[in-house]
């Protein structure tokens, strides 16, 4: 394997213990501003925090272009980025969850994030059994174009949830101010309603693409 083949997977396999830094320090900062009694994050652990969720998106954002130009595309950054995009969702989602329900952000907020993260699950696992299936039969396992925009949406979508967090933006609802009780709060709501919306219809487009190859695993005969 040349270096930049290397290089190029080992920027994909980055995106696991950079998102690992980020919920280590997103949690490390809420339970720091709970048991300090404060209102405000500390400064540090949320630009640490935010600076493992940016680096975690950049090499999303640069593995594929870079395996592109350099003419090092392989069957295994095809399978390992999407596996590497699950981990991220695997580890930020739930520890978004988590963060709103400790912070106090609401009811609704809560739950908002539940959903689109059970969403988010159900989409992957069964795009994985999809493309378990496509491999039976010499399928394209590469990422779809909606699963690419998907992908490329939640990492700054992530991002935005848990400054939105992070700040307590929501504590500003007592101030009577139309931006800070209206637009901030619907803004991050509208971010997970949008990829709500981007998962379930890649999950529609990827079984689409597949049933073919699953009709044909189902109308198998195994030898017994």
């Amino acid at each position: 394997m040349s270096k930049k083949a290397l290089f190029v997977n080992a920027l994909t396999f980055a995106r696991v213990p950079l998102i690992f830094l980020w919920a280590g320090f997103a949690v490390w900062q809420e339970l720091d501003a709970a048991c300090g009694g404060r209102d405000a994050p500390s400064l540090m652990l949320a630009v640490l925090a935010s600076l493992g969720m940016l680096l975690s998106g950049l090499t999303d954002l640069w593995d594929g272009r870079l395996a592109r130009q350099w003419g090092v595309v392989s069957t295994l950054g095809k399978m390992a980025d999407p596996l590497m995009d699950k981990v991220f969702y695997l580890v930020a989602f739930p520890v978004l969850v988590w963060h709103a329900a400790h912070s106090g952000a609401g009811e609704l907020q809560t739950l908002s994030l539940l959903g689109l993260t059970i969403l988010y699950l159900l989409r992957d696992t069964w795009v994985t059994f999809l493309r378990s299936v496509g491999t039976m039969y010499g399928a394209d396992v590469g990422a779809m174009w909606l699963g690419k925009v998907r992908t490329a949406l939640s990492f700054p979508g992530a991002g935005w949830i848990y400054v939105y967090l992070c700040f307590r933006w929501f504590d500003f609802v007592r101030v009577d101010n139309t931006l800070v009780n209206v637009v901030w709060p619907t803004s991050v709501l509208f971010v997970e309603a949008i990829l709500a919306v981007l998962t379930l219809v890649s999950l529609v487009t990827y079984t689409r693409a597949y049933m073919p190859y699953l009709k044909r695993a189902l109308e198998r005969k195994e030898n017994l």
